[in-house]
């Protein structure tokens, strides 16, 4: 809102904000009513007739129907809600995942938007563009709703606690993206003088920022910055070091404020280096071109990246970046006035939900198929040693969401396999497996207590593959109609 009136940018790709609101609220609707189902199937348990009661009702209300192992002892003993919660969580990923995958335009049209966007970085001079940010839920929605690009035009998107990204392992996916240009030619040849750009998004809360910022950094912005900065200067000078000066990447450092999700962009200056103090504020920008023509805001965007670049004093670098960057900074900026009018359109500027409010801890892979804000915290890893600061931080944060109030903490593993390599679904399923093992070991208590449940998902790299949910012992349990 602004003068108390609601905010019309004349920017904002409205068409868009209300697709990507309906589904939204489809399912963040859809997973809000697990607990309010399984109440009512609570309150049935003694019934003669119960397991059929329990079925009809979990198929009207979730659309699945639950574990019958689960349900037919509850005349026993009571119902055991912990696990019947766990099941539902993941069977919902699964049904909605299916739903979500025969609901989506067609594939002509995604590849369309994908080349598209792809052309653009290209004639940015960037043959890749690899996004770090933190694991916090709340960031969950930044390539589709924050930065409104197509995922598939992103090299790499993997989330890391504090956005902690780790260097060895960016850069061995940077050597497999040169690998690609000598010896395929794709997206470019190596000699066509494009680089490799590697962001990294850190957040903070202006509502309040002692609290919910970033939890890995103690929500103190400044230094969430700052250790993203340096991370981001490691990775350029490793490359550097490594493949000499002629290898080099750009880096480009943004902040973002979850309660409004408006961006904040570091200029780097013509060698490539940012400041903290060197920025683009772009809700400060919104406010000041949202009475504007769609011209005269486009012209102040640009503006006040030139802006930021002629800074002084502690912000001040060595002239402005190239002109790609330019295009691309603007560009981002411009894309995120849209998801500014669409907080503010929709929640008077502001989420009711500043803090974490996460349904699942997604492990491993992520899916594809959910990028919405505050819907999964996501612990990018291969094995539970090289994950364990991620999964500590979200294992904190769901003890006070979910195990305080006697729910369990929803483990979704998730891995992706090459069905063009032979055996690579079945190495999948062991890593699956031995992921599981590993953070039931290290959560002992928690798994004990029945405050841990896990399921576990394999998915082809193929683009639209089903998800397949598979059991402790490698099974398939279901696979989505090919």
């Amino acid at each position: 809102m602004q003068n108390g009136r609601l905010c019309r940018h004349p920017l904002t790709n409205e068409m868009e904000n209300r697709r990507l609101l309906a589904h939204e609220q489809t399912i963040k609707e859809r997973f809000a009513n697990i607990v309010p189902v399984l109440k009512r199937i609570a309150g049935l348990q003694h019934a003669a007739d119960f397991v059929e009661q329990a079925q009809a009702v979990a198929y009207q209300e979730l659309g699945f129907e639950l574990p019958v192992r689960i349900l037919a002892d509850a005349w026993v003993t009571d119902l055991d809600m912990r696990a019947l919660y766990g099941e539902c969580v993941m069977q919902m990923l699964c049904l909605l995942a299916e739903q979500a995958r025969a609901a989506s335009p067609q594939q002509c049209d995604v590849d369309q938007c994908v080349d598209e966007a792809m052309s653009f970085f290209l004639d940015c001079g960037y043959h890749a563009v690899d996004i770090s940010p933190c694991s916090d839920g709340r960031l969950k929605g930044l390539v589709r709703y924050i930065l409104r690009l197509p995922y598939g035009a992103v090299r790499s998107k993997k989330s890391y606690a504090g956005a902690m990204f780790d260097v060895d392992a960016n850069v061995k996916r940077w050597i497999e993206t040169e690998l690609m240009r000598f010896r395929e030619g794709r997206p470019v040849t190596a000699d066509a003088g494009t680089r490799y750009l590697k962001m990294v998004v850190y957040h903070t809360s202006s509502s309040d920022p002692a609290h919910e910022g970033c939890a890995a950094h103690g929500s103190n912005e400044i230094r969430a910055a700052e250790k993203a900065l340096a991370r981001l200067r490691e990775f350029r000078q490793t490359i550097e070091n490594s493949f000499c000066c002629g290898a080099s990447v750009d880096t480009l450092l943004v902040g973002v404020d979850t309660d409004t999700d408006a961006i904040k962009v570091h200029v780097p200056d013509a060698d490539g280096e940012m400041s903290l103090y060197r920025a683009v504020d772009n809700l400060a920008l919104y406010r000041q071109t949202v009475n504007d023509d769609k011209n005269t805001a486009r012209l102040k965007v640009y503006q006040a990246i030139q802006a930021a670049s002629a800074l002084g004093g502690w912000g001040g670098g060595n002239g402005e970046p190239h002109e790609g960057m330019r295009r691309l900074i603007a560009t981002l900026l411009i894309n995120n006035l849209s998801q500014i009018e669409y907080v503010c359109g929709n929640w008077g500027g502001r989420y009711p939900d500043i803090g974490h409010n996460e349904r699942f801890i997604s492990v491993g892979d992520g899916f594809e198929e959910f990028q919405l804000r505050n819907l999964a915290y996501f612990a990018h890893l291969h094995t539970v040693e090289e994950g364990a600061p991620d999964m500590d931080v979200g294992i904190q944060i769901f003890k006070k969401l979910n195990v305080s109030h006697g729910l369990p903490i929803p483990l979704a593993i998730h891995f992706r396999y090459d069905s063009r390599v032979p055996g690579c679904r079945e190495r999948t399923v062991e890593r699956c497996q031995r992921v599981k093992a590993a953070l039931e070991s290290r959560y002992s208590e928690l798994a004990s207590q029945g405050l841990l449940v896990s399921g576990m998902t394999v998915q082809d790299k193929r683009p639209g593959s089903p998800i397949e949910p598979i059991e402790a012992s490698g099974t398939r349990t279901l696979r989505s109609t090919e």
